[in-house]
């Protein structure tokens, strides 16, 4: 794995896509046409619309950018290369609480896929980190802001 690799499913990789073409068939021309629209202002040099709108427009090249570099340096984890006998990325971890018996469900996913709310957490996310790697049947000690949780891995499955 190289340095540069982003570790991400099929379905990250696709809404990288999505937000990449958003970018350049969207964005870009709304800049665009909002330097033009500004030009017609008059002097560009005391001209604050037309600042706004060249510094919006390299804050979307920018973006642009970072989104092509991500796309390029995607490794994709399928369904097949995904185990059922130790966490990884594309794994569907089902984890009790040692403390309170309370049971979770987490969505291993790469760094660029996380989103807590729905389940989905990084695999270098303390909880991610923590599971990544081990067996069902092992009790982890995850260190969260709020002190230390005890999970034992109940369950991994393949995401889909």
């Amino acid at each position: 794995m190289s340095e540069n690799e982003l570790i991400m499913t099929a379905e990250g990789l696709k809404k990288l896509e999505e937000k990449l073409e958003h970018f350049k068939n969207y964005r870009r021309r709304e800049v665009a046409e909002r330097i033009r629209e500004a030009k017609e202002f008059g002097e560009i040099g005391e001209n604050s619309e037309y600042e706004d709108a060249k510094t919006e427009q390299a804050f979307v090249e920018g973006e642009i950018g970072t989104l092509e570099n991500m796309i390029r340096n995607a490794k994709i984890v399928g369904t097949e290369e995904i185990s059922t006998d130790v966490v990884s990325v594309g794994s569907r971890v089902k984890v009790k609480n040692v403390e309170n018996h309370e049971e979770s469900e987490f969505l291993i996913v790469g760094s660029t896929e996380s989103d807590p709310a729905s389940g989905k957490i990084s695999n270098k996310s303390p909880v991610g980190a923590t599971l990544f790697g081990k067996k069902k049947g092992s009790t982890v000690e995850v260190k969260v802001p709020s002190g230390i949780i005890h999970y034992k891995i109940i369950k991994i499955m393949k995401s889909h």
